[in-house]
């Protein structure tokens, strides 16, 4: 489906969703580009399923506006829908059915037929590595088989947007390294807003991250290539730390962590190319500054996150 360059694939603008007396999201904004992986990113309950069930259709929002290439969501919600693939967190199967069934079913409800419809079963089998599982009963797949039967399924119908609620839920790790390449491929062909309460998967996924916490949308920030390091020291030390380093190191992010023991952690993040971890090091010590602990970050938007639910949103 065609696109213009100039218009989001995704625009939301002053989303609100009330249920009774609880305000579930609270004036969420951001916009989804063409070909552009967004996630969602916040713990449990922080909004993200109301945002994508609204996003898609299933649900009113209470005020704002949605738009899905171009179209309002509830004013054009055919329209809209049209130009949604959609793969909830518990994802509807028909265990009895075989692949090749269910998704020939799903694409004649999808309004395709014919060579069409042939064309497009092709190329979802191929796209999600189902080809040597076209005729298995679904019910005897794998939970990551299954999983890529839902991808396959929402793609059909080459959608401007796909939308993914928590899709590694239940992987184990190989599954969820593969499927996190499944969806980088897939997003060549369309944009993708996915959800997850899991810092590594959305830096592996995602271009931009819209971190959310108790409905509240707190910042859209990149998701850029970096470095983190996490430094253990003594709490009046901490000070001197984030001093010595933001004058000898551009771009660098520094969150103190205080710790129970009297210590603080410090996270460090820096973009790539800036500084080497040995770098680091020397500089601390060129300021007479002891570490006792230092190990590298396990995930880039550790301190971005840390930093942002600080302070939270101020609106």
């Amino acid at each position: 489906m065609s696109q213009h360059p100039a218009m989001a694939v995704v625009s939301l603008e002053g989303l609100s969703k009330r249920y009774g007396n609880h305000l579930a999201v609270d004036d969420v904004s951001f916009d989804v580009g063409a070909r552009e992986v967004l996630g969602l990113l916040g713990p449990n309950g922080s909004g993200k399923t109301t945002i994508l069930r609204t996003l898609t259709g299933y649900l009113r929002p209470t005020a704002g506006t949605v738009r899905v290439a171009g179209f309002d969501v509830v004013r054009e919600g055919r329209l809209a829908r049209r130009r949604i693939g959609y793969v909830p967190e518990d994802a509807p199967l028909y265990p009895q059915m075989r692949v090749n069934e269910f998704l020939a079913f799903m694409g004649r409800l999808r309004g395709l037929d014919g060579r069409k419809l042939h064309t497009s079963l092709g190329l979802a089998r191929e796209r999600l590595g189902l080809e040597a599982v076209g005729e298995t009963i679904i019910g005897r797949l794998s939970r990551g088989y299954r999983q890529r039967v839902c991808l396959a399924q929402a793609v059909l119908h080459e959608p401007d947007l796909l939308v993914l609620d928590e899709p590694t839920n239940g992987l184990d790790p190989r599954q969820i390294i593969e499927f996190r390449t499944l969806i980088r491929g897939l997003a060549e062909h369309c944009s993708i807003v996915v959800s997850s309460h899991i810092l590594a998967e959305i830096a592996r996924l995602a271009d931009q991250v819209a971190i959310l916490l108790d409905g509240r949308l707190l910042a859209v920030r990149p998701v850029k290539a970096s470095q983190s390091v996490r430094l253990r020291t003594r709490a009046d030390l901490a000070p001197g730390i984030a001093s010595a380093l933001r004058t000898a190191m551009a771009g660098a992010e520094i969150v103190e962590e205080p710790q129970a023991d009297g210590m603080v952690a410090v996270l460090v993040r820096w973009p790539d190319g800036g500084s080497t971890i040995d770098q680091v090091v020397a500089r601390l010590g060129a300021a007479g500054i002891g570490v006792i602990e230092m190990s590298e970050a396990g995930a880039d938007l550790e301190a971005t996150f840390l930093a942002v639910t600080a302070r939270k949103a101020v609106h």
